[in-house]
């Protein structure tokens, strides 16, 4: 089943631009998904068993290595399949 996932991550530091930029950057390593990125959020599409567990896993770095943040998420799908 395909999904989007459109995520806003803020960083609770004065130096925010790093995480944000980490976050996405890791996601972009794995290629079974689509990643597209806009001022105010990042969206990543594809299957359900790729996209959650990748997020899940991003989330999980993105709080260990900084000291505070919030992420606001909507979980789209299912998706149309992509031709």
């Amino acid at each position: 089943m395909q999904i989007g996932v459109e995520i806003s991550l803020y960083p609770l530091n004065a130096d925010y631009i790093p995480p944000i930029r980490d976050f996405i950057a890791h996601l972009n390593t794995e290629p079974r998904v689509r990643v597209v990125t806009n001022a105010m959020s990042t969206q990543v599409f594809g299957e359900f068993a790729v996209v959650m567990p990748l997020v899940q896993s991003e989330i999980g770095r993105t709080f260990n290595e900084n000291a505070k943040a919030v992420f606001v998420m909507k979980v789209l799908g299912p998706l149309a399949a992509e031709s």
